[in-house]
């Protein structure tokens, strides 16, 4: 699970592209890998409901810690601390029974300005992001891609909803070839794979 260890994939990259055809609203997401960040997806376009490892701060002096020292204790079998108060610095994910984080609270104002809803891989399980699937106007498409139909749009779907079962990869390839952009993508794919390789060494 450490940050660094994994890599986007093209589903990543599609929504990269969404961005950068600026019809990315915004993208709310479970994962606390980063990968969204690392897709070259920027932080305002993100709400990541559970937290990242992107980042650490005290959980005394709330003060945010350089991720460097964070995972230089942690992988030296450590426990991180503070340089300025010694209080316990931990990543900035959401652990069970702490609140979610206050970027959570747009959905109120992103999802009845949706005009589309894309839900990609998601067991629709996990309260309160899982109610974010009703929360789109009526009128609004929801495109659901994943490998089995769970939530509200296996039990209550609606007359626009659309279910694509099975592989997501392979789904999300699907959608990029009837939009006509799989050449963007795989230009795409390509640069930023070449960006991050040039990174490790």
């Amino acid at each position: 699970m450490y940050p660094g260890n994994y890599r986007p994939n093209i589903i990543h990259y599609f929504l990269r592209l969404l961005h950068d055809k600026g019809l990315l609203l915004r993208l709310y997401t479970q994962n606390i890998d980063g990968l969204e960040r690392v897709s070259g997806i920027p932080g305002s376009k993100l709400v990541e409901a559970h937290g990242s490892f992107a980042s650490a701060t005290c959980t005394v002096c709330r003060r945010a810690s350089p991720m460097e020292d964070f995972w230089a204790a942690v992988m030296g079998d450590r426990v991180p601390s503070c340089a300025v108060c010694t209080g316990v610095v931990k990543p900035d994910v959401v652990f069970f029974g702490e609140a979610l984080p206050q970027r959570f609270l747009l959905h109120v104002v992103d999802f009845p300005t949706a005009d589309l809803l894309l839900i990609l891989g998601t067991s629709l399980q996990v309260e309160p992001f899982a109610s974010l699937s009703e929360a789109v106007r009526s009128s609004v498409p929801r495109v659901f891609m994943n490998q089995e139909a769970v939530g509200p749009l296996s039990w209550r779907p609606r007359s626009r909803d659309v279910l694509q079962l099975g592989d997501l990869v392979d789904s999300v390839e699907r959608l990029v070839e009837l939009l006509g952009w799989s050449e963007e993508l795989k230009d795409l794919v390509q640069r930023e794979t070449g960006k991050l390789s040039g990174q490790d060494r």
